[in-house]
């Protein structure tokens, strides 16, 4: 079957003027209508969005150089509490343009008073996404944040009413959602041809190990520990913290959390369904003993009305494949019985699978002595660059964008709400869908806010 070449669907007008915007985000009145990437070879200075990245490790490693790369983005600011990762990355940065160095700083918000700053990239860990959001879109700057949108499903709404209320664009990294194949999956499925879908499983599979405790300490030089531990309690400096925090509760969810979300929030996309009724969640820290709290076995069950979807995670399974460049990069298929991050849903006239990251998608249908029966099918790539560009032309257009933060957010409450389950012994919880609260059990309600560490507060209005 020939590989799928329809576009994502544009996103509609804005009712955004373009003086409003620039009021909004204080650019200068001479800032001009930024040009599609597909023109730019090297935009004029004033043509140009200029960002901060905010958190320069990780992730933000491949981020800020591709903005860059894109020929309309400059960053003016490299931002972290690590100083030594600011560094590096602000050099990488400087070379890519031109001899042009940002400014280092381990405080982001010096990025934030700069009006010349127009968006910030938060790349940071989860537990400063929401921090660093809301009080990017206080100060007039758009945002690109990383996932999960939020540590907490408090402060997840708290990001929407911020975006809102100061007209910001707020972009999460779910880089599936700009993806066209996966626009190509979600037709296919509102046509109807995959039949009534009553249940979907969701897959984390891969070796992430364990890690011993250690003592606490002092930070290495260069490292901040009061801005990097952030809104978390107050803690001493230890080295499993700052190296290994996926793990503790104090400042992410576990591996739900971090991987997980990519494929959570496009199953949810694609199944077009938002609020479950009930969520409960079981597993356990069960293959190596060590210092981690978030658990490498675990299952939630999400109940809808004629829906049921089941999430699956194990760290002990180095078999398992996640969708590597090979795949997401040719007119390839993963091995799907050994597809570390694929999505399965079952409807009454086949199944799909589906493969985030450019993994692509199949439909296969009852098989015919013995060999498979692909009813449809599209190729993938990575969508990385149209995630990007989709930010950069809704900072344009001011339309909202593909991965709008309230998208992320509602997808982040399903890992919310699982992580509470779990760590209440596996109650069930029952979801208030007008509040966004568990209606029940009482017990469950503390777990859906954190408790701030002054000065790090995100405020009750935004």
């Amino acid at each position: 079957m020939t590989r799928h070449t329809s576009k994502a669907p544009r996103t509609q007008p804005g009712r955004w003027s373009r003086r409003g915007f620039l009021a909004q985000s204080g650019i200068v009145a001479g800032w001009t209508i930024l040009p599609t990437a597909a023109s730019v070879d090297a935009a004029p200075a004033a043509d140009r969005v200029n960002l901060a990245m905010v958190g320069c490790g990780g992730r933000a490693g491949g981020l800020g150089p591709d903005f860059v790369k894109r020929g309309d983005c400059r960053v003016l600011y490299c931002c972290d509490p690590d100083l030594p990762r600011a560094e590096a990355l602000a050099k990488t940065v400087t070379e890519l343009q031109g001899g042009v160095a940002p400014k280092v700083t381990d405080d982001f918000r010096r990025a934030l008073e700069d009006q010349d700053v127009h968006a910030i990239v938060s790349a940071t860990p989860d537990h400063w996404h929401a921090p660093s959001t809301v009080w990017a879109c206080q100060a007039g700057k758009d945002v690109y944040v990383e996932k999960p949108a939020s540590h907490n499903a408090w402060e997840g709404r708290k990001m929407i009413e911020a975006a809102r209320k100061y007209g910001r664009v707020v972009q999460i990294g779910t880089q599936n959602r700009s993806a066209p194949y996966n626009f190509e999956a979600k037709e296919y499925i509102a046509s109807g041809k995959l039949g009534k879908i009553h249940f979907c499983r969701i897959f984390d599979q891969k070796y992430w190990g364990n890690f011993p405790a250690v003592p606490d300490g002092d930070p290495p030089p260069g490292l901040n520990w009061d801005i990097w531990n952030g809104p978390a309690p107050e803690a001493r400096y230890n080295r499993n913290f700052h190296r290994n925090w996926h793990h503790f509760w104090r400042y992410s969810g576990g591996d739900i959390a971090n991987d997980s979300s990519h494929q959570i929030d496009l199953a949810r996309w694609l199944l077009g369904v938002t609020y479950p009724k009930t969520v409960y969640s079981v597993g356990g820290r069960f293959h190596e003993e060590g210092a981690a709290e978030t658990p490498d076995t675990q299952i939630a069950v999400y109940e809808f009305d004629g829906l049921t979807v089941a999430f699956e995670l194990t760290l002990y399974t180095p078999y398992m494949l996640k969708i590597d460049p090979e795949v997401r990069n040719s007119d390839m298929f993963p091995l799907w019985q050994q597809c570390a991050t694929r999505i399965e849903i079952y409807g009454s006239e086949g199944v799909m699978f589906v493969g985030r990251h450019g993994g692509g998608w199949q439909v296969f249908d009852r098989p015919k002595s013995r060999q498979p029966v692909v009813a449809a099918q599209a190729y993938g790539r990575f969508p990385d660059p149209e995630h990007k560009e989709n930010f950069l032309s809704c900072i344009r257009s001011r339309n909202r964008p593909n991965a709008d933060v309230e998208e992320g957010h509602l997808s982040a409450l399903w890992i919310h709400y699982a992580n509470i389950s779990y760590r209440l012994g596996g109650v069930k919880l029952t979801i208030d869908p007008q509040t966004e609260q568990v209606a029940g059990p009482a017990e469950a309600a503390p777990l859906l806010k954190r408790t701030y560490r002054e000065p790090f507060v995100i405020p009750e209005t935004v």
